[in-house]
């Protein structure tokens, strides 16, 4: 029989190297500490604010009952007063040095004034370089030349459960930083045919639109832009723009103040498993071609409808919802290759894809 003290000697050993085996175990992993990445890149997060000037006045006797307006006829002066400028904020964030700065398109959307406030309190007058809709992106430049840019990273590496960073200014409160995961990446969202967003559980609320989203590295990969949400507040479903589309657009807008997307020319609709077999594919993948467009750019290439692009230039297009984004970062002019399915087999096609005349086709 085991005394007392060797009982108590034998069960510590077992709670030593339990614990051992624990803090060695995958438990043992930590939450990442994001103080260094706050601070060094806090100060080249800016709040945005604008301005838009009331276009109109409210006439208020709109406001008295019918049968008494007859009496305040000739005295419209007195009666009218200026409608409110509209306000709005936003974040950004430093590109350049020397003044660019980069937002949300919704953001600055028919300001008047644009203002940039930095972190050490400077307040600057901002032009707007260019904006592009599609993408909801805007280019802004104030007269400076010591501000401190952000170091852009690449979308293209993210993966999901990556930990990502974001800083804004939510509800108005100035570099607010909050933290979360890479939910998913290539997200089509309703309406939107160019972007493929940057899913996140990062907690994203009004004000922190136009704001960078961070990875482990200290390096930009997105750039802040929407919440799904049914109350208007955060419900863990945040969508940003990819870093390194946000750059090609950014250089478009720098060179003309525009942007040029490639345009095929074709409608087209998702491939569904029923589809998928009845053509002869292995899996729902491409996109059908369902009318081609005359004189387009698909037409002139041999496209035809019932046509299935499976790739564009060797990339695998996994959903239909893909190609508008895989051309639209094609410029205008550009020749590529589309691998598509007709009549049960495969065959390659050279287009040169023209400039997007609308919003609506590919």
């Amino acid at each position: 029989m085991m005394t007392h003290s060797r009982q108590w000697y034998w069960r510590a050993l077992l709670v030593l190297v339990a614990g051992l085996l624990i803090s060695c175990g995958p438990q043992a992993s930590t939450l990442p500490d994001f103080t260094e990445l706050a601070e060094r890149n806090q100060a080249s997060v800016v709040n945005i604010s604008t301005v838009q000037k009331a276009s109109r006045q409210e006439d208020v006797r709109q406001q008295i009952p019918e049968f008494f307006r007859h009496f305040f006829d000739g005295l419209e002066d007195h009666f009218t007063i200026p409608e409110r400028d509209r306000e709005s904020q936003g974040s950004g964030f430093v590109i350049e040095k020397d003044g660019y700065i980069l937002t949300n398109y919704h953001v600055v959307h028919g300001a008047d004034e644009i203002m940039v406030r930095l972190q050490d309190r400077r307040e600057l007058s901002a032009e707007l370089v260019g904006a592009d809709k599609q993408s909801d992106l805007a280019l802004l430049k104030v007269d400076a030349n010591d501000l401190v840019p952000v170091n852009i990273g690449s979308s293209e590496d993210l993966k999901v459960g990556e930990w990502v960073l974001a800083i804004g200014a939510p509800f108005g409160f100035e570099s607010t930083v909050t933290a979360g995961i890479v939910s998913a990446v290539g997200r089509s969202l309703p309406n939107e045919n160019y972007v493929p967003f940057i899913q996140t559980d990062v907690a994203i609320n009004p004000g922190n639109s136009g704001g960078p989203l961070i990875n482990l590295k200290g390096e930009v990969v997105g750039i802040n832009s929407q919440i799904i949400s049914r109350s208007g507040g955060f419900m863990g479903l945040s969508f940003a723009i990819p870093v390194d589309m946000a750059m090609d657009v950014v250089k478009q807008l720098k060179e003309t103040g525009m942007v040029k997307r490639g345009w095929l020319g074709v409608m087209i609709q998702g491939i569904d498993r029923d589809l998928a077999a009845s053509f002869g594919l292995d899996k729902a993948t491409g996109a059908l071609v369902a009318n081609v467009m005359a004189d387009a750019p698909g037409e002139k290439a041999g496209l035809k409808a019932g046509d299935i692009i499976l790739r564009v230039d060797g990339k695998e297009v996994q959903r239909s919802s893909q190609l508008p984004q895989m051309i639209g970062r094609l410029a205008p002019g550009t020749k590529t290759k589309l691998e598509v399915m007709r009549d049960g087999k495969k065959r390659t096609l050279t287009v040169t894809v023209g400039a997007a005349p609308g919003e609506d086709e590919v």
